[in-house]
């Protein structure tokens, strides 16, 4: 069962699976982009009462689809309108920021909201080649990715060749946004791992989190590996209203892929009433059929079926639809799955 059972992967003891929200500041289709970020504080306020552990936004640039391209801003907003739950970065792509900057930004988030903050760190460049060149990416420069990570973590523990301000009491835990080789370089610096995408649903899932545990160098941030999963989870009354749900957000990855922009969500029943080429159709189906959608009933099964194969510790839930209210009911029915 996801909640309490066996970690087949970690050692045979009884542990929790904890729940999280990724929000990504979705945009919808004829409404203000604003609602894209004032959705995301509402949504974090219910998450705190509700019972989340954590709530994580994101960081993407000059895409249409999402609102949200400063984390540090948007958590600001959010931890004025919380009091308990962690909130954090989902991620802070790294590549974009000195790691000073980030330091600054993260130990002010800590000193505002005492033993609340979180960084994840992500490594992603860009969603177009204009955002990149925006962005003033060469891709053709030398990776300094992993020593800006080492970089990052001195100026957060004090210990850097400068020492940033504010200075926080507390650590600010540090986690990497993983898929492939990310998985190595957690190891290595002994970061836990938020895991998603695709690679959740390769055969191969399994072993790769094998050899991050098996690799995992303990650190000042962590002293053992941990695992968070994060994948769209939707829940409604039955099977059929829930994929109905995942379909805004089956059917923009589609767009994305046809179009090359990434766009807003859109109402099931305006998508419903659209042409749909061949191509456009196989791809939503492919995203439908690989969701975690459905009853209760159903989502359990499939969530335990998920943490069977990797051992998670934590489930990042990052589910988006275009009704803002059937996706807060998603949240409830979400929680109340996991004791």
């Amino acid at each position: 069962m996801l909640g309490r059972g066996k970690h087949p992967r970690a050692g045979a003891v009884d542990h929790l699976v904890k729940l999280s929200l990724l929000d990504r500041s979705r945009t919808r289709a004829g409404r203000p982009e604003r609602e894209g970020l004032t959705g995301s504080v509402e949504r974090a306020v219910l998450a705190e009462r509700v019972g989340y552990e954590r709530f994580w936004v994101a960081e993407h640039h000059a895409v249409p689809g999402i609102a949200s391209g400063s984390p540090a801003v948007l958590l600001a907003a959010i931890g004025a309108r919380t009091d308990r739950i962690r909130l954090g970065s989902g991620g802070v792509m790294l590549p974009n920021h000195q790691p000073l900057v980030v330091a600054e930004q993260f130990l002010m988030l800590e000193a505002l909201h005492p033993g609340r903050i979180d960084l994840g760190i992500g490594r992603s460049l860009g969603f177009t080649p204009a955002v990149r060149a925006a962005l003033r990416h060469d891709l053709d420069a030398v990776d300094s990715f992993e020593d800006d990570l080492a970089e990052l973590a001195d100026l957060l523990d004090g210990t850097g060749p400068v020492t940033p301000h504010p200075v926080a009491p507390a650590r600010v835990p540090v986690s990497l946004l993983a898929t492939g080789q990310g998985l190595a370089i957690a190891a290595r610096h002994g970061l836990p791992v938020v895991v998603g995408g695709p690679i959740l649903a390769q055969d191969s899932i399994g072993a790769a989190l094998d050899t991050y545990r098996r690799d995992f160098q303990p650190s000042k941030q962590a002293v053992d590996p941990h695992v968070t999963i994060s994948l769209d989870v939707t829940v409604a009354a039955d099977d059929a209203t829930a994929r109905e749900l995942a379909l805004p957000e089956a059917w923009a990855m589609a767009r994305s892929r046809q179009t090359g922009e990434f766009p807003p969500l859109e109402p099931v029943a305006a998508i419903h009433a659209q042409d749909w080429s061949a191509q456009v159709r196989q791809r939503v189906e492919k995203s439908l059929a690989g969701a975690v959608a459905g009853s209760p009933a159903t989502v359990r099964r499939m969530l335990d079926d998920l943490a069977e194969r990797t051992g998670a510790d934590e489930l990042m839930a990052s589910t988006s639809t275009y009704d803002r209210e059937a996706l807060l009911e998603s949240d409830r029915l979400l929680r109340d799955l996991v004791p």
